[in-house]
C-alpha cells in the first residue's frame, strides 16, 4: 500500500542523501532532499509536512545548527522530529545539536541497522508480525510530540534549564514569565526587580543561567555582573538590553566584564515583538550558552590541568608573524580584552578581528578595547593600509579581507553575501590572509558558537601557516575553536590567559 509519510534529508553530501533516500525508503518513508540549510527551508516550505528530518552539521551557506535553530522557533515546524547526522560526533558537538533541540544525534558513518534503532527509539518506527511472512517487519508509527518526550532526548537535556530573571519591569518579567512556561526544556525559576534582590535569591537556591538587564534602580546589571563574577565565576549570564546608543554601550561594557552574551530588547512595547524575540534570539543563545553540572565540573579540572604543551606545540620558534587574525563571536569582548593588551609591544605585527557583532556595537567594541590596551583599535575603513603596531576591527555587516595594491596590504571591504550565515565572516578574512602571507600568518580562533573561520584555517594551514585554537575550558562556547581541534588544524589549544603571554613572546623573540 502506499505510504504517504514524508522525510526530508538535508545534507551537502550526495552520497550520503542517496544512502538515506535508500534505507528510509525501505522503512516506506517518501524521501525529499536537500543539500543545504537554505533548500531545506525552500522544500519544507511546498513538501507535505514531513514525519522526519535529517540534518548533516556542517553545510555551506546554512549548516545544520542554524537550520535545527529556526525550525525549533518556527510556530509550524518546531515539534519536528529532527535527528542529527554528522562526523563530528564529540560530547560537546552532540551536547549543544540536543540543546538546540535536536531529538537524536547519529554518528557517521553508521550503518542501516543503527538508523532503523534510532528511529524506532524515537517512535516513529514499530514492529508488527505478518502472517505472509516468518520475519518482523518494521513499518511506520504516527510521529509523537517528540519535543514533549524528555526521555527521548540526550540525558544532559532531561532537567529544565533553571533561569532566572532579573529586571525592573514588571511587566518584563511577566511577558517573559509566561513565555518560557511554554518552552520545553527551561523553566524560570525565579525573577528580581533589581542586582540586589538577584544576588538574595542566588544565595538560596540553584541558578543555571541569569537573564540581566541592564538599567536598573538599587543595584544595575553591570555592578551586578561583577558581583556575580566574583561569586559565581562559571555562571552563565545573558544581558537583556536595548540598542539604543546608551544601551548598546553598557552592553558592550558588560561583554566586556564577563558576560557570555547579549540579546536586544525589541524597540516595540508590544508583547507580540517580545515574545518574537524569545523564540528567535533569545532561547538559542541560553541553549548555547548553557553548561549542566557536571560539564561545569569537568571544565575546572580541565583548567587546572591544561594541556601539556609536549604535545600541542605553539608556533615554531623560528617563524615569523607579519600578521595576526582573529575569528571569535560569542564571549569575544571578554577574550579580546583578555588577549589584546598583551600583544601591544613595539614592532608588533598589525592585528586584523572579525568579532560576529551588529554594527551597532563594533564602534564602542574599538573604543573600550583602545582604552584597554593603551594603543588605538580601529573600526577598519575601505582602502586603508595594514600597518605594524595597528589593530583593525570588522565593521559589523560587512566583510572584511586583505589586498595588495602595488607594494601595499590594504583593508577592504564588502557587503557579499553571508558565509556561514555570518557578515563578517572569519573564513572571507582568512582566505585573503592565506593567500598574501602564507607562512607568516597565525589564526586565532576564539571562543564562539558555529564553524566559521574553518575552511580559511584550511587554507592557512595549507599555506603554512599557524593555527591557535582557545581551549574548550575556557571558552563560553567551544564551537568555532573545537571544529578546527577536530578537524586536526590546531598547532595548539591554549587557555585563554595563555594566549597573550605566548604571541607577546613570540613577537619578541623574532625581533632578536
Amino acid at each position: 500500500m502506499e505510504n504517504n509519510v514524508h522525510a526530508l534529508i538535508v545534507d551537502d553530501s550526495k552520497p550520503v542523501r542517496s544512502i538515506l533516500t535508500k534505507v528510509l525508503s525501505g522503512l516506506q518513508f517518501q524521501c525529499i532532499e536537500a543539500s543545504n540549510g537554505i533548500e531545506a527551508l525552500d522544500r519544507l516550505s511546498h513538501m507535505p509536512r514531513p514525519a522526519l528530518i535529517t540534518l548533516n552539521r556542517h553545510m555551506p551557506e546554512m549548516d545544520g545548527f542554524e537550520l535545527l535553530g529556526r525550525i525549533r522557533r518556527s510556530q509550524q515546524f518546531q515539534k519536528l522530529p529532527v535527528v542529527m547526522i554528522s562526523t563530528d560526533s564529540s560530547e560537546a558537538s552532540v551536547r549543544a545539536a540536543m540543546n538546540l533541540g535536536a531529538n537524536d544525534f547519529i554518528a557517521k558513518p553508521f550503518t542501516p541497522t543503527e538508523l532503523t534503532k534510532h528511529l524506532k527509539k524515537l517512535g516513529l518506527l514499530r514492529k508488527t508480525d505478518t502472517t505472509t511472512r516468518k520475519t518482523s517487519v518494521t513499518t511506520l508509527s504516527s510521529p509523537p510530540d517528540l519535543l514533549k518526550n524528555d526521555h527521548t532526548r540526550n540525558d544532559s537535556t532531561q532537567a529544565p534549564i533553571r533561569l532566572l530573571l532579573v529586571d525592573d519591569s514588571a511587566a518584563i518579567r511577566g511577558i517573559l514569565s509566561k513565555t518560557f512556561r511554554d518552552i520545553p526544556g527551561i523553566e524560570v525559576i525565579g525573577t528580581a526587580a533589581n542586582g540586589e534582590k538577584a544576588l538574595s535569591f542566588l544565595e538560596k537556591d540553584h541558578v543555571d543561567i541569569v537573564l540581566l538587564d541592564i538599567e536598573m534602580p538599587v543595584m544595575d546589571g553591570l555592578e551586578t555582573l561583577r558581583h556575580l563574577r566574583k561569586r559565581y565565576a562559571k555562571l552563565p549570564v545573558v544581558m537583556f538590553s536595548s540598542l539604543t546608543e546608551r544601551g548598546a554601550k553598557a552592553t558592550l561594557e558588560a561583554l566586556v566584564a564577563g558576560a557570555n552574551d547579549y540579546v536586544a530588547k525589541p524597540t516595540g512595547t508590544d508583547s507580540k515583538s517580545i515574545v518574537d524575540t524569545i523564540e528567535s534570539d533569545l532561547v538559542p543563545k541560553i541553549k548555547a550558552v548553557y553548561r549542566p553540572q557536571r560539564f561545569m565540573q569537568n571544565s575546572v579540572k580541565k583548567t587546572v590541568a591544561p594541556p601539556s604543551r609536549s604535545n600541542l606545540p605553539l608556533v615554531k620558534k623560528s617563524k615569523k608573524i607579519s600578521v595576526i587574525v582573529i575569528a571569535v563571536s560569542t564571549g569575544g569582548p571578554n577574550a579580546l580584552a583578555e588577549i589584546l593588551p598583551h600583544i601591544v609591544v613595539a614592532h608588533a605585527p598589525p592585528v586584523v578581528i572579525i568579532q560576529h557583532m551588529p554594527k551597532e556595537f563594533t564602534g564602542h567594541l574599538a573604543n573600550r578595547l583602545s582604552k584597554m590596551c593603551d594603543q588605538r583599535v580601529s573600526e577598519a575603513t575601505d582602502g586603508e593600509a595594514l600597518l605594524p603596531q595597528h589593530i583593525y576591527l570588522a565593521p559589523g555587516g560587512i566583510h572584511l579581507e586583505l589586498q595588495k595594491h602595488g607594494k601595499d596590504i590594504c583593508l577592504a571591504l564588502n557587503d557579499g553575501p553571508p558565509e556561514n550565515s555570518c557578515r563578517p565572516s572569519a573564513d572571507v578574512l582568512f582566505r585573503s590572509a592565506a593567500k598574501l602571507f602564507t607562512t607568516d600568518v597565525v589564526a586565532l580562533v576564539l571562543t564562539g558558537m558555529g564553524s566559521d573561520g574553518l575552511q580559511g584555517s584550511k587554507l592557512i594551514a595549507d599555506a603554512g601557516g599557524t593555527i591557535i585554537a582557545q581551549d574548550e575550558s575556557s571558552s563560553v562556547v567551544w564551537g568555532m575553536p573545537g571544529q578546527i581541534v577536530r578537524a586536526g588544524l590546531a598547532d595548539a589549544i591554549t587557555p585563554l590567559d595563555a594566549i597573550g603571554p605566548d604571541l607577546a613572546m613570540r613577537i619578541l623573540r623574532q625581533q632578536k
